[in-house]
């Protein structure tokens, strides 16, 4: 079992941002999805963005905790979206047929750099 980092962050333009760092399974899934529904609930943003570039590996317990958050978006009417997932998470979201609900492509674009 691994661990995960989140840190929750606005934009200029009223967005949310979760940056999620490190790994999405049974022991760390628990706080993202706290993470997500607690901050929906509270500040009902127009967007939520969580930030998938630093996770490293995920589980179906991640799977299920975007999907929380999906979920919990569309109750209180806020675009729910995946940013720059891994090529490993976004093959776990094909997999499992939720690359599509995410608005992900069908395929990765292939390796991503980071540009501080």
């Amino acid at each position: 079992m691994g661990e995960a980092v989140m840190t929750t962050r606005r934009q200029a333009d009223g967005a949310i941002v979760v940056d999620v760092r490190g790994t999405l399974d049974a022991a760390t899934v628990d706080a993202l999805r706290q993470a997500l529904v607690s901050t929906l609930h509270s500040d009902r943003p127009l967007t939520m963005i969580v930030d998938l570039t630093f996770v490293t590996f995920m589980d179906s317990m991640g799977v299920g905790a975007l999907v929380a958050g999906y979920n919990a978006a569309r109750e209180t009417g806020t675009r729910f979206v995946l940013r720059n997932p891994s090529e490993f998470v976004h093959r776990q979201l094909r997999v499992t047929g939720l690359a599509d609900m995410f608005g992900l492509p069908a395929a990765s674009p292939g390796p991503q750099t980071y540009t501080p």
